[in-house]
């Protein structure tokens, strides 16, 4: 890993700076409770240095001194009591922070889409999410706060002492700035340490992600034990790193605590000299050896929260830039779509490329009608599921225009047009729940009626009622304990549920056997009367269920008809999408 500039490091300490947003009063407020604790620190070192002179040097009784012991008693009660505020307003401030810059980064997420989201692992997405954002909490809980309070706690010690004693007073002065020099030099090396940490984390979280799911291709090919020591390898470098991390922290900390109690002697000793040679009484003299101490409390307190400045740099380098990544169109006046029961699709000249030396589409133009089904094959990257993206708002068209009833699609505003989409991928994700919320999802008011309706018409009624508890059974990850086309008749009752007037398909029977290919395709029929429909066809039978085909090769349209047109031309679709004993099957498929 290349380490970060120290450019990079005070952008990334700017940014998050910038990010305490509604926190910023609690966290101003914690500085204040703060300094008033640091200011009683002062009173109570006042109130102590003059009763041990009236009582050891001036040899007074007890009885002489009772007010300033009784005032030392709500000084200290009221400085603890700050000091636990403090504390505690800040933790509060920094869960703030870190909850509203997770709920921002889930949002840039789904802004960014799919199509960004295949570019990243998703364990190692995870663990920035949850982890990276967590650790922030050291840097607006205590770096901060400690940060304000350096910067204004040394200056009113050396206000009380420079009176004093002028020369101890230099002595402070002098060697304050000693301790966040070493923590700077000491903290270099902190950081690329940090942010390796970081990196390996994040590797180790997506290959452990990666290994589980993976777990029986693994097995299967007898691969397992391959690939645990390549897991207990990355933790073991993992480990070795958070080792070196800690020894850094330890050395500055020794490094820290060794300048402050040098300083601390000399200040000592300076004014041991001036009290024996009578330049200073005992009472002030004191004072300053008792302030002396709490004068590098702040600075060290610094020094030993710097490794949480550096622990979160290292931590929201990779956060920040996603956060940072410019959206399509993100700025670009969005109108609502003009509301319609039938909606008819236009591509003219449509391009786009993910790559700018291999366009995906090149200058596409084809039409979607309502009430008419309209199938979409061709090869592996002939463009298919880039129309199909750029229907779903996952990409944004580079040229040319996708209208909806004549309005741009560029114009109108996400929400309103997914309003009006249905759709059922190859794979549909089942998410951890029931039955039934897996359809609702498609509309949450639905009721239980409206949902076992849906789950009718998409044949997956007597299956379901055939679980252990019907449409309230718990369904594992990735829709476990369900077969491919259980899963699939589940992503067509969101269809039927959501009963939207555009319908988008993309090869809903693949991976599924002729039986449960048939069922489905009849529960197609069902769903696509009156709408809108493009189909993604790899099928001879599926593409039969279509009244207009478009065939993709190379990002453009090579032909265009009907099922029965495009096979009787015996060119590029016959190749694609099967003859002869293929349409044959495939046809008693569908009459069955």
């Amino acid at each position: 890993m290349t380490p970060a500039s120290p450019h990079l490091n005070k952008t990334l300490d700017a940014w998050l700076a910038r990010r305490t947003g509604s926190a910023r009063g609690g966290l101003r407020l914690a500085v204040a409770a703060g300094l008033a604790a640091g200011l009683l620190v002062i009173v109570s070192s006042a109130l102590l240095a003059w009763t041990v002179n009236a009582v050891i040097v001036q040899g007074g009784a007890l009885g002489d001194v009772w007010l300033a012991l009784a005032a030392m008693l709500p000084v200290f009660a009221a400085r603890f009591a700050l000091t636990l505020a403090s504390e505690r307003i800040a933790f509060r401030a920094a869960a703030k922070v870190r909850g509203e810059l997770r709920a921002e980064l889930v949002r840039k997420i789904h802004a960014l889409g799919p199509a960004w989201l295949k570019g990243e692992a998703t364990g190692a997405l995870a663990s920035r999410a949850v982890t990276g954002i967590d650790v922030l909490e050291g840097y607006y809980a205590r770096w901060l706060p400690n940060r304000a309070l350096t910067s204004m706690l040394p200056i009113a010690i050396l206000v009380v002492v420079f009176p004093i004693d002028w020369v101890s007073g230099l002595v402070l002065t002098l060697t304050a700035p000693l301790i966040p020099v070493f923590m700077i030099l000491v903290g270099k090396r902190s950081v690329e340490m940090n942010q390796r940490q970081w990196h390996q984390l994040t590797r180790l979280a997506a290959r452990f992600l990666d290994t589980l799911q993976g777990l029986t291709t693994l097995k299967l090919f007898n691969a397992s034990r391959r690939e645990a020591q390549v897991v207990a390898r990355l933790s073991e470098t993992y480990r070795q790193s958070t080792m070196q991390v800690l020894r850094i922290a330890f050395l500055s900390a020794v490094v820290l605590e060794f300048l402050s109690t040098v300083s601390i002697a000399m200040v000592a000793v300076l004014i041991g000299f001036n009290l024996l040679y009578g330049k200073v009484h005992f009472q002030p003299a004191f004072l300053v050896l008792l302030l002396a101490p709490e004068f590098y409390l702040p600075l060290r307190t610094l020094g030993t929260h710097y490794h949480a400045r550096m622990e979160a740099i290292g931590a929201v380098e990779h956060i920040a830039a996603i956060l940072d990544t410019p959206q399509p169109d993100a700025h670009a006046a969005r109108v609502p779509l003009a509301a319609a029961k039938e909606y008819g699709i236009a591509f003219d000249a449509v391009s786009f490329a993910y790559d700018a030396n291999q366009p995906a589409l090149d200058r596409v133009s084809f039409a979607l009608e309502s009430g008419r089904i309209t199938a979409l094959v061709g090869p592996s990257g002939a463009g298919k599921s880039t129309v199909l993206n750029l229907l779903l708002g996952f990409v944004a068209n580079q040229q040319g225009s996708i209208r909806v009833n004549g309005q741009p699609l560029a114009e109108v505003d996400p929400a309103s047009w997914l309003e009006q989409v249905a759709w059922v991928p190859q794979r549909a994700h089942v998410f951890l729940g029931s039955v039934r919320d897996n359809i609702q999802i498609a509309n949450p008011a639905a009721s239980f009626d409206a949902v076992r309706a849906a789950a009718q018409q998409a044949g997956a009624d007597d299956f379901i009622m055939a679980l252990p508890n019907g449409y309230d059974t718990p369904l594992g990850e990735r829709g476990a304990g369900l077969s491919g086309g259980q899963i699939q008749r589940l992503a067509l009752a969101r269809a039927f549920l959501k009963d939207a007037p555009v319908l988008l398909l993309d090869e809903p029977t693949a991976h599924l056997d002729s039986a449960t290919q048939t069922h489905i395709h009849e529960a197609l029929r069902r769903l696509a009367r009156g709408r809108t429909v493009l189909l993604v066809a790899h099928r001879p039978a599926t593409a039969r269920l279509a009244d207009h085909i478009v065939v993709l090769d190379g990002g453009k349209v090579a032909q265009s008809g009907t099922h029965e047109a495009l096979l009787a031309e015996h060119g590029l679709y016959r190749q694609l999408i099967g003859s002869g004993a293929d349409e044959a099957a495939s046809c008693s498929e569908v009459k069955a």
